[in-house]
């Protein structure tokens, strides 16, 4: 009788039963737990509805200013309605001196000072160049520098009008006649100068990136916090690599999932598309996913200590949007801001994203950025892997909390 041979379970069938087993353990964890299963789904979700929600506005309207009207004339109501009629902008106070609103923009009534000086509508008539003077509060820099922007839009279009009345009158309509020089200022990329746009496309991959941190910090802290590690890491089922993948692997792919929402919702739903490749986007986002899990679980490994690892995870996720230029350009900043910067796979995100999001770059631009998230999850993981064994083999670094 012919004895039936069975072919030998395959490496590649070993670690994907390991990967599968290490996944399904984690869910049936996060199924036992509601409010670790909150930190990676309900929470991180409530966020990013939160943002959208705070900033749906898109563009700051009817912002409020105070005119200091030391004139009294036609040019001085001219430049008053001017600014009314700004969508960006309400003239909600008519102060009667500069004293008085700077109480009011201290007190943050307004935003923005327009001071038209006594004589303004004479120097016009006798040809010579009147001056008003507006202040913006730099300490609110989204506020005030929209309100500036506004203003001097209205200034100048009121002065536009003025150029041609006056000419007319003084030299006669045939005088008249365009600038020989005018400048057209156009935007390169977002257009409409939305505040949200802009905003959100920071916050969203921020508030994902930080919240998976804590997660993943939790996932692997609590192996080590509760002595499961060896039987988790190191039983003979399953292998090393597979099973830390499979343990990042749920995370990975509900953040990329939130992720990915959150880009339909800010090029589709709220904005005009994707100025160049929405699959390096996706695949950017995956990259850095990845990235922060495989960080998040090398500060376990360096500390042992799950209270150390997320005041670290929350102190490194938590400074990328400050240190990744998006908010602060780093030209000429401290080499300390320039090198902490490059440490975060946040600003390698950020600049695939502004390129293929807004700019439309071709996609060998964003070689770089994905070769540097590419270059975090390798180094990073393989540092963790290999100090998450030895800490597995380490019976005092169990128990710890």
């Amino acid at each position: 009788m012919a004895t039936k041979k069975i072919a030998p379970t395959t490496d590649k069938a070993t670690s994907m039963q390991a990967l599968v087993a290490s996944s399904r353990r984690e869910c049936q964890y996060l199924r036992n737990n509601p409010w670790d299963l909150a930190l990676a789904t309900w929470i991180p979700c409530l966020l990013l509805v939160l943002m959208a929600w705070l900033f749906s506005g898109g563009i700051p309207r009817d912002l409020p200013v105070a005119v200091v009207d030391l004139d009294h004339s036609a040019t001085s109501r001219n430049l008053i309605r001017s600014l009314q009629a700004s969508p960006g902008l309400e003239v909600a106070e008519q102060a009667t001196s500069m004293m008085q609103a700077l109480s009011l923009a201290r007190a943050l009534k307004v935003y923005a000072i327009l001071v038209v000086p006594d004589g303004t509508h004479a120097a016009i008539q006798r040809a010579d160049s009147g001056t008003v003077i507006s202040y913006f509060n730099a300490t609110y820099q989204v506020a005030g520098q929209a309100t500036a922007r506004d203003i001097n839009d209205a200034v100048q279009a009121v002065s536009a009008n003025l150029a041609v009345a006056e000419v007319a009158l003084n030299q006669g309509p045939q005088s008249v006649r365009a600038a020989p020089i005018s400048v057209s200022t156009g935007v390169l990329f977002n257009a409409s100068r939305s505040y949200e746009h802009f905003l959100l496309g920071l916050l969203f991959p921020a508030i994902l990136h930080l919240a998976l941190c804590v997660a993943v910090v939790g996932a692997f802290g609590r192996e080590l916090r509760d002595a499961t590690i060896q039987a988790w890491l190191l039983n003979s089922q399953a292998r090393m690599v597979p099973a830390v993948l499979g343990k990042i692997a749920p995370y990975l792919l509900l953040f990329s999932v939130y992720g990915f929402a959150s880009l339909l919702w800010l090029a589709f739903i709220r904005g005009n598309g994707v100025a160049g490749s929405l699959y390096w986007l996706m695949l950017g986002q995956v990259f850095m996913y990845f990235a922060y899990a495989t960080i998040a679980m090398l500060l376990v490994a360096v500390t042992r200590n799950m209270a150390s690892a997320l005041s670290m995870a929350g102190l490194y996720a938590g400074t990328s949007l400050a240190f990744s230029g998006a908010t602060f350009p780093l030209l000429g900043a401290p080499w300390f801001t320039r090198f902490w910067s490059e440490l975060l796979p946040f600003t390698a995100y950020l600049k695939l994203q502004g390129q293929q999001l807004d700019m439309g770059s071709a996609q060998v631009v964003s070689v770089w950025p994905l070769l540097v998230l590419l270059m975090f999850i390798v180094i990073t993981g393989v540092a963790g892997i290999a100090l998450l064994r030895s800490a597995a083999l380490d019976p005092s670094a169990w128990g710890q909390r």
